[in-house]
């Protein structure tokens, strides 16, 4: 088994829901195999209050989190990635920043829970059915045996899991 972390990057326009999940199960997931950031097109003023709540309620640590710009991830002195992932369909149309060290790229399309209306109730399940949604396809990728594959397997792997299709 390879010593090797790998670094992972997960894009969304405003950074405060469907990337700072990513980022934060990813990180719990990972037992440190991975290091998950995360970041936005146009990043928001801060991440989403519904977003800690639920991530809070799941038991996970959000003390950290912030609505990041995506530019930090493409200066020099930036954590290399191994792996780009766009969450949402408007950054996955956008041109990105070069990224160094030619990272493997994919886009993982989710529903902004940000956008659902209706009572808190509502809003919330919203939050959570994507939260679930993102684990499962982490773990879908952690199960990859990234140190047995060649690059066009690992992408043509990846792309696999961003169509797989979600429940609920």
């Amino acid at each position: 088994m390879s010593d090797k972390i790998y670094n992972v990057l997960f894009l969304c326009s405003a950074n405060s829901a469907r990337s700072i999940i990513a980022e934060v199960v990813l990180n719990q997931l990972g037992k440190g195999r991975f290091r998950a950031f995360s970041a936005g097109s146009q990043p928001s003023a801060a991440v989403h209050p519904l977003t800690l709540q639920v991530l809070q309620g799941q038991g996970y640590d959000t003390g950290a989190l912030r609505s990041k710009s995506w530019e930090e991830f493409a200066r020099p002195d930036a954590p290399r990635m191994d792996f780009v992932f766009t969450v949402c369909d408007q950054t996955a149309g956008e041109v990105c920043p070069v990224w160094p060290g030619q990272p493997l790229t994919a886009h993982w399309g989710f529903a902004d829970p940000v956008k659902v209306e209706g009572d808190e109730q509502r809003r919330i399940d919203a939050f959570s059915r994507i939260q679930c949604q993102i684990a499962n396809r982490l773990r879908l990728f952690l199960s990859l045996p990234l140190a047995k594959l060649d690059r066009l397997a690992i992408k043509h792997e990846i792309d696999r899991i961003g169509q797989t299709a979600e429940e609920g």
